[in-house]
């Protein structure tokens, strides 16, 4: 994605932007085939960009808002990235006993002001000291994001991937129940197609 149409705001004078209007996903049939494609899971939580600028970390959400302070514990990891700037894109989830995420969690969680309790599952970076990357091949970008986070705990997690055998990791996906998958060209700037589970 260009940042001339990414970014909303304009940030600091170094370049990092305020907020990045987040792609969203395109409902199709069946997920697409062939080595070219770059399939993940689709999780059950809220779209959250993590923002770092010199320690000081802020939640995002989709539409701009600022969450930080809703979820304290995971600013506060956000902040201890090895990196003095950078824009992440994810998904803050609720993580049940099996592993499944639930939307309905999270809620629970800050009902109940347990926020500790959730993961932000980080599937993207955008930019990093001083680079916009969002314009990068995403094979690049995610490479690059297991990176700076290769060395990060709960509640930060790395969202893996399957590249190509899209209809096989498809059916698997839902046989196992969850959400559904959201693929992506390997060699594209963000653009995104999801194949939800029925």
């Amino acid at each position: 994605m260009a940042r001339s149409r990414s970014t909303t705001s304009r940030g600091d004078p170094s370049g990092l932007p305020k907020w990045v209007k987040p792609q969203l996903c395109k409902l199709v049939d069946a997920p697409p085939r062939g080595p070219n494609w770059l399939h993940e899971i689709k999780y059950d939580g809220y779209r959250m960009h993590a923002r770092l600028d010199g320690g000081r970390a802020q939640l995002l959400t989709r539409t701009g808002l600022d969450w930080t302070h809703e979820y304290p514990s995971i600013a506060q990891a956000v902040s201890t990235l090895p990196a003095r700037q950078a824009y992440l894109d994810g998904e803050l989830c609720g993580v049940r006993p099996d592993g499944k995420t639930s939307f309905s969690l999270i809620q629970t969680a800050s009902d109940a002001g347990n926020a500790d309790a959730l993961v932000l599952f980080l599937f993207d970076l955008l930019y990093l000291e001083g680079e916009v990357i969002s314009t990068a091949p995403l094979r690049e970008r995610k490479e690059r994001l297991r990176g700076l986070l290769s060395r990060t705990d709960p509640p930060l997690q790395y969202s893996d991937h399957q590249i190509g055998r899209g209809p096989e990791f498809y059916a698997q996906v839902c046989e196992m129940s969850l959400e559904g998958i959201i693929s992506k060209r390997a060699d594209a700037p963000i653009r995104r197609a999801i194949a939800a589970c029925g």
